[in-house]
């Protein structure tokens, strides 16, 4: 089952910038799968009941609320769950202890405020908790996603390796961000 924080306001949250994290609840399914959607091939799809099934294998799974409108979220997986995915996979046969970032959408209207900076800290902060080496996701090299990588890079996260997916219709850099 994924992480619940304790607090709403442990993983961010302030009056000033007017968003709060929390678990995502059964209400959220259906928003939060149509905002990670309408972001295809940015993420993979998922719809609601891609979403259902993912969510008892996540250990972070959080959305950012704003106004009680959904405006982002956070799936991350521990290592050891039973996930199909070829990126996960990936990093599991790399023998490293981490917390992979399965995906992470921000609203197009709510991008560039530190939401998505907001929802790494989130999860940065349950991988120190958890004693993980690093945190670690993919980002799509072709077709390029220049704005994920230059988040990324500008975190830490370093790039370990790449692999083609989707039948070679789609080129991901593998990166890590190392935590000791």
């Amino acid at each position: 089952m994924y992480h619940v924080p304790s607090s709403r306001d442990q993983f961010g949250g302030t009056a000033m910038s007017g968003i709060l994290l929390r678990a995502i609840e059964t209400a959220d399914l259906r928003p939060v799968a149509a905002l990670n959607d309408r972001e295809v091939p940015r993420v993979s799809p998922l719809g609601v009941h891609g979403l259902r099934d993912q969510l008892p294998r996540c250990d972070v799974a959080l959305v950012a609320v704003e106004d009680d409108a959904i405006v982002g979220f956070v799936l991350a997986l521990a290592p050891g769950v039973d996930y199909p995915s070829m990126n996960y996979r990936w990093f599991e046969q790399r023998g490293t202890d981490h917390l992979y970032v399965d995906r992470v959408v921000v609203a197009t209207a709510h991008r560039q405020r530190g939401i998505a900076r907001m929802l790494y800290d989130a999860v940065e902060a349950r991988a120190r908790e958890t004693s993980r080496a690093e945190v670690t996701c993919e980002v799509n090299i072709r077709p390029p996603n220049p704005t994920s990588m230059t988040f990324h890079l500008g975190r830490g996260f370093v790039e370990v390796g790449r692999q083609d997916t989707t039948g070679g219709a789609l080129t991901v850099a593998m990166l890590a961000l190392p935590l000791t």
